[in-house]
């Protein structure tokens, strides 16, 4: 397991613009996960490791793109029926064993090889024949067609030595049947990254466990692990740990010993009876960052024993807005994943919006269309930083930037689906 320099996370003081913070990380993170190869089948999700490159074209060979007839273009007659012999049958997975003849059409299929010198495939619907390929059999073509219809050609979707897949890329199902179509049977990819995830409170309980009267059931917790486990880490549950700073340091110390990064969220201020912070200084350092972002802002980022620790919010919104755009980046990262921000999508404002200049805000939304058919955005009614349920009832976030106070119903704004980062 690769570990990270001590000052990867020293910075601090002034609150930090969202996009300072990330380019600051982007300098000072490496991939800490190993690579190894893994069949086709099993690389969903997994993180390249190498580029794939393609040993030949994709197709091999030009070949028709319906069921029909080949043809030489030349010999068809301008503004008028021809009628030519079907001297042969090709199927797919079949070849002519011979280059056409002037004057000769061929009964061809989908996906078969174009024998050479037919440069044009008639649809068989188009056509009429009668008889039989090469006992007689003849088709008459009508007029219209165009110099080289329905034939692909060899390369035409992969080139001989491109590079089609590139390293760093999160393996997608149209990536692993692009990588088999040039061959491969196997990837190499790296591991997935070890995530550890806890909660601190003797307040916290789990679910399904009886609730006294003061205390909450955890579900930072548990949305922390399916965002993990949903960006393809390897994630260990350690539980809710009791709140005794030398139980939080023992089972930090032991999660460290074989695992990439630990993950909290809140429990890491310095009140009496947040003992996280302790514990890892203990064992390492501890950065707090000062985020102007909303919701969320504190971020505690730091290390155990070389391991990455990643300290979010305490608030159910806040935990899960700068894991998306905070942790999530820094996670990638470390996966050896490439750098690419997820897309914003310009739709239209339906609300009203004060903010402070300096901030970058995510307000939760849903996507409804006006009776113009624009996509609009709505604000979801609540907006606490507590009220998860607003984040299961929104489509995505808009995001409002720095420079921006006030916000009028009709303008465009930034919009990020869930399902982009995710």
């Amino acid at each position: 397991m690769a570990q990270l320099s001590d000052d990867c996370f020293a910075f601090g003081g002034d609150l930090m613009p969202v996009d300072a913070a990330l380019d600051a990380l982007r300098g000072r993170l490496h991939a800490v996960t190993e690579a190894g190869t893994v069949p086709l089948a099993q690389s969903l999700g997994r993180i390249l490791a190498e580029d794939v490159v393609a040993p030949f074209d994709v197709p091999p060979h030009a070949n028709s793109a319906v069921d029909g007839y080949a043809v030489f273009f030349d010999d068809l007659t301008p503004g008028a029926e021809t009628v030519l012999p079907v001297t042969a049958r090709v199927a797919a997975g079949q070849t002519l064993g011979r280059p056409g003849v002037r004057g000769e059409a061929v009964r061809i299929f989908t996906g078969a090889p174009m024998p050479a010198g037919f440069d044009t495939v008639l649809m068989q619907e188009d056509c009429r024949a009668e008889g039989e390929p090469g006992r007689g059999g003849a088709v008459t073509i009508p007029s219209g067609i165009k110099r080289g219809s329905n034939r692909r050609e060899a390369g035409e979707d992969v080139t001989a030595g491109a590079v089609i897949l590139a390293s760093g890329r999160r393996l997608r199902p149209e990536d692993i049947g692009l990588a088999a179509s040039v061959g491969r049977r196997e990837l190499a990819v790296r591991r997935p990254l070890r995530a550890a995830v806890f909660s601190t409170g003797d307040e916290v309980r789990e679910p399904g466990a009886p609730l006294p009267q003061g205390c909450i059931y955890d579900a930072n917790r548990f949305s922390l692990m399916a965002a993990l486990a949903q960006l393809g880490c390897a994630v260990t549950d350690l539980g809710i740990l009791p709140d005794r700073r030398d139980a939080i340091r023992d089972a930090l110390a032991e999660a460290a010993a074989s695992h990439d990064v630990l993950v909290t969220s809140g429990g890491v201020s310095t009140g009496e009876e947040d003992h996280v912070k302790a514990a890892v200084e203990a064992q390492g350092s501890l950065h707090f960052w000062r985020l102007a972002i909303k919701p969320g802002r504190p971020v505690a980022l730091g290390q155990v024993r070389g391991t990455a620790f990643i300290g979010l919010p305490g608030n159910p919104v806040a935990v899960m807005i700068t894991f998306l755009r905070v942790a999530r980046p820094l996670l990638l990262r470390l996966m050896g994943a490439e750098e690419k921000a997820p897309p914003l999508f310009p739709v239209r404002a339906g609300f009203a919006y004060k903010k402070k200049p300096g901030r970058r805000e995510y307000v939760r939304a849903q996507l409804a269309r006006g009776e113009d058919g624009v996509l609009t955005a709505l604000k979801h009614p609540r907006d606490g930083a507590g009220i998860l349920s607003s984040m299961v009832e929104s489509d995505g976030l808009v995001e409002l930037p720095e420079d921006l106070t006030r916000l009028e119903p009709g303008a465009v704004v930034d919009f990020l689906p869930f399902s982009e980062v995710r």
